[in-house]
């Protein structure tokens, strides 16, 4: 892809992936790197405009994430936001300190002098703040543009050399016009004419696929959920019958999803794929047998998915090409530009060592899960499918906390089922942006028909979140819940207890596991 772009560098903070979102969202392409790629790297990438993020660390100590001092000369406009602004102060002979007070939450900032990347905000604005450091003085050059009344330098900047900074975060919902900063320093700074959009990336993604497929054939690993559905279609579009697409069903589905995805991408459905369903239950059951670790889990139903597709593709015969509905936020939480990993991905982080094809194509790599609902928009693909709700790779494999077993997996099924029925008949299906119900290891007594019972507790989850990368507990009423719960211990043989996860992402995950 040639399009113009700007680069995020990564020095550990939470909302890293949050800044790359709404860049986006100003029609700028945008991705995250870890903060020491080299300077020869992004030479290579071209890049209008550069973003520090935040990070938990103090700028002025010696083992603190860093960044070469060549950056500031490339002449490539920065801004720096929060640990980002005080590494460029420290880095180029500011004072970084220990704040006197420590600033979290909402802050008013007051605008001190025009800056191009104030344009059009209000001289009082509320920002989020989260800092216990503060820059004391700016490097020589700089100029303040902004404070609090417990921060002296809540934003400077040095317009000759493109050098921005923020104390504060204009990549949350919290700071009021953060957006209009951001779009400020893309257009305004870096000179971006905002050439990312979703028909154009349709488009050139299928005809880059259909050149580099050619006449060779191709394999997708088709789920059925969001992600796998569009990269189908995209490579369907691109190739037509050179595709085969092979949904495994692994026993660790919703209730009745299988016949579901088979209704829609099957012979009698309307996108006339070849399509193969492979009943691999046991197997998978199997392979699960005794295995408790979340990520271990995650890679053994990751392995497994391979090796299926590759028998499938031996009996096809030739095929060159494996398919995935890998996206962005997979690639960064697999911890692939990142030194962290937060989980791995059976289309990511949990592909084996050796694959048996000659490619793997990713269609959707480069993008958050909301454009990823927009290409299939693009591409024709029914509402009903483009926004339903977000399903693991592993499947219910991570929303079963311990061992995987047939018992088990029905139990979170019947539950499940009844969880998103009862949020679809209260009308909160829409508003709510994922929901699910998993299954803990946590088993106690209870009292039912007047008989001791020892069964299994079922956790209801349920976010809200634009992105994915971080999302807050839905407040679902009480009387929805109470109902949920009623359904769930009449009707699922197994469990007599159901709670309700208030955890947001971070600290959590938005999956229980």
């Amino acid at each position: 892809m040639n399009q113009e772009k700007v680069i995020v560098l990564d020095f550990g903070g939470q909302y890293n992936q949050l800044i790359a979102r709404r860049v986006r969202e100003c029609n700028v392409y945008c991705e995250v790197h870890p903060h020491y790629i080299s300077v020869e790297e992004i030479r290579k990438m071209n890049p209008k405009g550069i973003i520090f993020t935040g990070g938990p660390n103090s700028a002025y100590l010696e083992d603190s994430p860093t960044c070469s001092k060549e950056i500031f000369e490339m002449g490539i406009p920065i801004l720096g936001i929060c640990y980002g602004s005080q590494l460029m102060a420290h880095l180029l002979g500011g004072s970084v300190k220990t704040a006197p007070v420590s600033e979290y939450g909402k802050a008013e900032v007051t605008i001190e002098s025009e800056s191009e990347l104030f344009a059009d905000v209000s001289k009082n604005t509320v920002c989020w703040m989260s800092h216990t450091d503060y820059i004391e003085t700016p490097p020589q050059g700089f100029q303040i543009i902004g404070h609090t009344s417990a921060c002296p330098v809540a934003a400077m900047e040095c317009p000759k050399r493109g050098l921005y900074a923020t104390q504060f975060h204009p990549e949350v919902m919290h700071t009021a016009e953060g957006q209009k900063m951001l779009s400020n320093f893309v257009y305004r700074i870096c000179g971006c004419k905002g050439d990312w959009q979703m028909d154009s990336f349709v488009e050139n993604t299928i005809k880059s696929i259909r050149e580099k497929v050619g006449s060779g054939k191709a394999l997708c690993a088709l789920s059925g959920g969001v992600d796998s559905s569009v990269a189908a279609v995209i490579l369907a579009k691109a190739v037509g019958k050179q595709l085969t697409c092979v949904f495994v069903d692994h026993g660790l589905l919703r209730k009745n999803e299988g016949d579901e995805v088979e209704a829609v991408f099957g012979p009698n459905g309307p996108y006339n794929l070849n399509f193969i369903r492979v009943n691999a239950q046991e197997r998978f059951y199997q392979k699960l047998s005794g295995i408790t670790e979340p990520e271990e889990k995650r890679k053994i139903i990751g392995e497994e998915f391979i090796r299926v597709f590759e028998e499938e593709a031996k009996k096809i015969g030739a095929v060159d090409f494996l398919v995935q509905g890998t996206i962005y936020p997979d690639v960064i939480e697999s911890g692939l530009g990142k030194s962290a990993t937060i989980k791995s991905h059976h289309n990511v982080g949990g592909l084996p060592d050796y694959v048996d094809f000659k490619e793997i194509i990713e269609p959707l790599r480069l993008l958050f899960k909301d454009e990823v609902r927009q290409a299939g928009r693009e591409l024709g693909i029914p509402e009903h499918l483009v926004s339903r709700q977000p399903f693991p790779g592993p499947g219910l494999g991570i929303r079963i906390i311990g061992e995987v077993t047939a018992e088990k997996v029905k139990i979170v099924q019947d539950a499940d089922a009844i969880y998103r029925e009862e949020i679809a008949n209260a009308g909160l299906d829409k508003t709510v942006s994922q929901y699910f119900a998993a299954l803990t290891n946590m088993r106690s007594v209870g009292v039912m028909g007047d008989e001791r019972t020892y069964d299994y507790a079922v956790a209801l989850r349920a976010v809200t979140t634009t992105d994915f990368m971080t999302a807050e507990c839905a407040d679902i009423p009480f009387e929805v819940l109470q109902k949920v719960m009623n359904r769930i211990v009449n009707e699922v043989k197994g469990v007599n207890r159901v709670v309700y996860d208030l955890s947001s992402k971070p600290p959590g995950t938005i999956e229980f596991e």
